[in-house]
């Protein structure tokens, strides 16, 4: 948290390619991230009090490649909890969106739970992430929160930096807090209002009419600023929910381990019935996900269908700019096989060594090829120098 923040080239680049949405609904300004096929039941991020859209840009990139529509959002400027349900749903009205999937983070996870609770028939699942279910803890911890509307900018910052644990960091962990300290920066002094206003608002989520297993809670085991007792409480109300604990990752794992966080996301919507339409992804080839070869293409007229994909994708594609690159060498056919064969509750040594053996096995008779060819040719070269050496004995021996 010290120093000049520097913006990662990622982000960069994440912030050339996806376009911000700002549109005013009624009396509230939102601003959101909208990327992937439009056809595909989006998976909505809500951020916790110190977070914007931005705070999930690797998710973006990472699942929008994928084939899934990732939608992060700002909390708007809402004062209790009965205005974020009606803002919320306003705001998907607005969007032409109907049923969704909610990953919610800290005070995202308690805004998503409450939603889930008041407008079951819209929510199909839920990701929760070091969160809680009253907020009669943090109330008691902020006996000056009726006046929270009137309190200058530099106050309200200062009180949401100290909930951030403040160094030493594992380098990724440190470079998510200077990330999400930089985004504070940001916020409006109504922004910070209205958020702590909801954190100390007198309210507890009720019963949910969805099932325990349609929800993954996701938690940090290391450190987080909302107390371990509240989290206890999430995962004692759903007994049933999939647990994917991080071993590490601070309070915004979703920045700090970007890759396991993305992988139990993309575990969770397969697991909750979302299919993926990676076959409308600009630049990767309809023959990986969705079947067909790429002479049906040429032969459909595949400049017309690349144009349509684009526009339903969400984001233009400019000429001179190559879309959104996949993760890595690991994020094609491969990695979606593992995937399918079985739901990592946990990635950690446990689980690679398995996939490190299962990549071994598979390259073994390559590793044998070489071992042999390479056995070979040392006995060939020690024959023939003992052949010279016994010649050159014999002729010594003749003279």
């Amino acid at each position: 948290m010290k120093g000049v923040f520097s913006a990662p080239g990622d982000y960069v680049y994440f912030k050339s390619q996806v376009p911000l949405h700002k549109i005013p609904i009624g009396s509230k300004q939102w601003r959101y991230y909208d990327f992937g096929p439009k056809v595909v039941p989006p998976l909505i991020c809500l951020p916790g009090t110190a977070g914007t859209a931005d705070v999930y840009y690797k998710q973006i990139m990472s699942l929008s490649m994928k084939g899934y529509r990732v939608i992060s959002v700002d909390i708007p400027r809402v004062w209790n909890h009965q205005e974020w349900i009606q803002a919320f749903e306003k705001f998907l009205d607005a969007i032409d969106v109907h049923h969704i999937h909610l990953y919610g983070t800290s005070l995202g996870g308690f805004l998503a739970q409450l939603f889930a609770q008041h407008r079951p028939r819209r929510v199909r699942s839920l990701v929760l992430s070091n969160t809680f279910l009253e907020t009669n803890s943090f109330a008691a911890a902020m006996p000056w929160a009726p006046f929270v509307g009137w309190t200058p900018s530099f106050l309200l910052k200062r009180y949401v930096l100290t909930g951030i644990r403040d160094g030493p960091h594992e380098p990724f962990i440190a470079d998510s807090v200077d990330f999400v300290v930089a985004q504070v920066e940001t916020l409006s002094r109504d922004d910070l209002a209205s958020r702590l206003s909801l954190t100390v608002d007198a309210a507890s989520v009720g019963p949910l009419l969805l099932s325990d297993s349609l929800i993954t809670i996701m938690d940090t085991n290391d450190f987080c600023a909302i107390p371990q007792q509240l989290k206890d409480q999430v995962t004692e109300r759903y007994p049933g929910a999939r647990q994917a604990h991080l071993k590490s990752g601070g309070d915004f794992p979703f920045l700090s381990r970007p890759d396991e966080v993305n992988l139990h996301l993309q575990l969770h919507l397969r697991r909750v019935g979302v299919e993926a339409r990676q076959d409308m992804v600009p630049g990767v080839p309809k023959d990986d996900a969705g079947g067909s070869s790429s002479n049906q293409n040429d032969e459909q007229g595949g400049t017309d269908d690349a144009q349509d994909d684009r526009t339903d994708y969400g984001s233009p594609t400019h000429g001179s700019e190559p879309p959104l690159v996949p993760d890595g060498p690991d994020s094609g056919n491969s990695q979606n096989q593992h995937l399918s064969n079985a739901y990592l509750s946990n990635i950690s040594r446990e689980h690679l060594v398995p996939l490190l053996l299962l990549a071994l096995m598979e390259n073994e008779q390559t590793v044998l090829a070489s071992k042999a060819m390479l056995h070979f040719t040392c006995e060939y070269a020690i024959l023939d120098l003992l052949r010279t050496y016994l010649s050159s004995l014999y002729i010594n021996l003749e003279v």
